[in-house]
């Protein structure tokens, strides 16, 4: 068994160090800021001032509908542009895990290649108009938002690596170093050819890849990667099995934040961030699973649940270092965070706690998978912070449905008695020493 956690200690290292997945990881929480305003925004515009709603009863409709258009607005400078964020994101901190000298210059830069791979003509439909047309100058937001991500997070990669490679090459440099000259200045003219000749490169690719293949490598990236990953990790099977590794690792002591969530998160975003548009638009939610899910439903209290652990102590315990333990992380709890439950009690290496632990969040997400496919509670349409308290993020993160409140309090129950036998076990094994 140790040699086996020294193997998965060593595989995680690894992963976790792995730089371009921990470059998308830092891009993806310096966007989370974006997401969850964006979030804030939908659930406002579609539950709080909806022109067909409760504040309609006071307020007149056609004011709420021009009060709209300021969410709207939100909504398009963050959830319809967050392709273009990631890119630029990715590229800086990925530029600067590479320790670069000038990340900014990688950031613009794998904006610009992003904006030159969109399609030359966008198809949109006019207002009043039954059939779409071909629109040459306009950008879609279907390619800046949900549907672009994968776009962003490739070619950002790419171009970042060439780029550097490029200027790595000192006879590529244009030195004009000198008194009175401010850094900035120097910093651009020594990436210049280096940025020129990445453009050119990306440029090129791109029309081989459209005279080739007949299409533009968005539409590409869409239909060859982005679509079948997200159908695979949002899937039933692929979710829970990736969430079970999750919890396992963290149960070793292995935080699962830097192994498997820079493999599973980018995804669950993308899939997220559809449900988001979607919700936004009166479209039908494409998605059961995604970001806000696994947040709403599987970490209620922290990895594993951890909130029905606590109430647990308290309602069986009678271990005094148990309860105090529990006491001191009942407030981190309430907001999802249980680190201290994890290491203080501990639960790591504690084979009768890790395995409820490593069940209580694949059971949950399953059941509130099979609750929402029958159509018992709202799909997750809002991306909440993850600090967001249990029963509330339920109803906020499916747009103000309560029935997800109550089915939150509903597993916590459960769960509760899923931990009572093992925390009683626990205090059983550790009494005799």
């Amino acid at each position: 068994m140790e040699k086996l956690f020294n193997k998965l200690g060593k595989v995680s290292q690894k992963l976790g160090g792995q730089i371009h997945l921990r470059s998308i990881r830092d891009a993806f929480a310096s966007l989370i800021p974006f997401i969850i305003i964006a979030g804030l925004m939908i659930f406002i515009n579609n539950v709080i001032i909806i022109p067909t709603g409760f504040m309609s009863k006071v307020i007149n409709p056609a004011t709420l509908t021009s009060w709209q258009d300021i969410g709207t607005s939100i909504i398009n400078g963050t959830l319809n542009f967050l392709a273009v964020l990631l890119a630029g994101a990715c590229a800086y901190h990925l530029a600067v895990n590479r320790k670069f000298e000038n990340p900014i210059a990688p950031a613009f830069l794998a904006i610009s290649i992003f904006v030159i791979l969109l399609p030359l003509a966008s198809s949109v439909t006019p207002v009043g108009a039954k059939e779409a047309v071909n629109v040459l100058g306009v950008i879609s937001f279907n390619a800046t938002n949900s549907g672009g991500m994968f776009v962003g997070i490739i070619t950002s990669i790419l171009s970042t690596e060439l780029f550097i490679w490029f200027s790595k090459n000192k006879r590529l440099k244009i030195n004009i170093g000198g008194e009175g000259v401010p850094p900035a200045v120097i910093k651009s003219f020594n990436s210049l050819i280096p940025i020129i000749l990445t453009i050119i490169t990306f440029a090129i690719v791109s029309y081989g890849v459209k005279q080739i293949s007949g299409t533009d490598i968005n539409t590409l990236i869409l239909k060859t990667i982005q679509t079948p990953l997200v159908s695979l990790v949002t899937s039933l099977p692929g979710f829970i099995i990736l969430m079970f590794l999750s919890n396992l690792l963290f149960a070793m002591g292995i935080h699962p934040g830097g192994v498997v969530a820079p493999i599973m998160d980018p995804i669950l975003y993308v899939a997220m961030n559809q449900n988001m548009t979607a919700y936004a638009n009166g479209q039908v939610i494409p998605n059961i699973i995604n970001m806000a899910f696994k947040d709403t439903f599987g970490v209620m209290g922290g990895s594993g649940n951890t909130i029905a652990l606590l109430i647990a102590i308290f309602l069986v315990s009678k271990r005094k270092d148990y309860r105090d333990i529990a006491k001191l992380s009942a407030a981190p709890g309430i907001f999802n965070i249980n680190e201290p439950i994890i290491f203080g009690l501990p639960i790591v290496f504690d084979l009768r706690l890790m395995i409820p632990f490593v069940l209580a969040s694949p059971i949950s997400l399953a059941a509130a998978y099979f609750v929402t496919k029958m159509g018992w509670m709202s799909r997750v349409v809002i991306q909440t912070p993850w600090t967001t308290p249990p029963v509330l993020s339920g109803f906020l993160a499916t747009g103000g449905d309560w029935r997800a409140s109550v089915f939150q309090i509903i597993m916590i129950t459960l769960t509760v008695l899923l931990y009572i036998p093992f925390v009683k076990l626990s205090e059983k094994r550790n009494s005799e020493f």
